[in-house]
């Protein structure tokens, strides 16, 4: 169902294809979408994301972010995506593997956003399908963890779908609208895959 168009996973061009969706790299000539998208759901995503700055929203930073994404893909240790229709290229949401590390842990991170609109009409369970051969085969990684609020449904919910099983709860966690917020943590093995 997925596949990678460039298997040399530190190719920031690369783009991963599902059956409705296209995961690829953020560009710059994204922002317009991205911050109409942004700010359409801000209300929708405040209780779920850290505190926004007063120049998240600017074309500047949204440059700096991309440059991040870019880096951390060129050095192995990141890679972003914008969920994308593929019947009309509309950003969706945001899927992020980070924190990839090799050697003894070879493991990274999953994080992930979705437009209001868009939102429980199964494009973020698609995208994660869509993540995983990637994560497991193109970049041989054994684990993967994600972390999310206890009251986020929505959340719980697409993980446990997608096969990610409840390994235990951090205390004030990560600081999330403002607060430090406990969140339940998942994992998801290479052999669970």
């Amino acid at each position: 169902m997925a596949f990678l168009k460039s298997a040399n996973k530190n190719d920031t061009g690369s783009a991963l294809f599902g059956e409705s969706l296209t995961l690829r790299a953020p560009k710059t000539s994204d922002f317009d979408q991205w911050v109409d998208l942004r700010l359409a759901s801000e209300p929708f995503l405040r209780p779920f994301e850290p505190s926004w700055s007063t120049s998240e929203l600017t074309r500047r930073s949204f440059r700096k972010r991309i440059d991040f994404y870019k880096r951390s893909s060129r050095d192995g240790t990141g890679y972003s995506f914008f969920l994308k229709s593929r019947e009309n290229e509309q950003i969706l949401g945001g899927l992020t593997l980070s924190n990839v590390r090799y050697g003894v842990i070879s493991s990274a991170s999953i994080g992930y956003w979705i437009g209001q609109p868009h939102a429980r009409q199964g494009h973020m369970s698609e995208a994660v399908q869509i993540l995983l051969p990637f994560a497991f085969k193109s970049l041989h990684l054994h684990r993967l963890e994600a972390a999310c609020l206890p009251q986020n449904e929505a959340s719980v919910a697409l993980l446990q779908k997608n096969g990610f099983k409840q390994e235990g709860i951090a205390r004030k966690y990560l600081r999330i609208n403002g607060v430090w917020q406990d969140h339940l943590l998942f994992a998801l093995l290479e052999d669970d895959y």
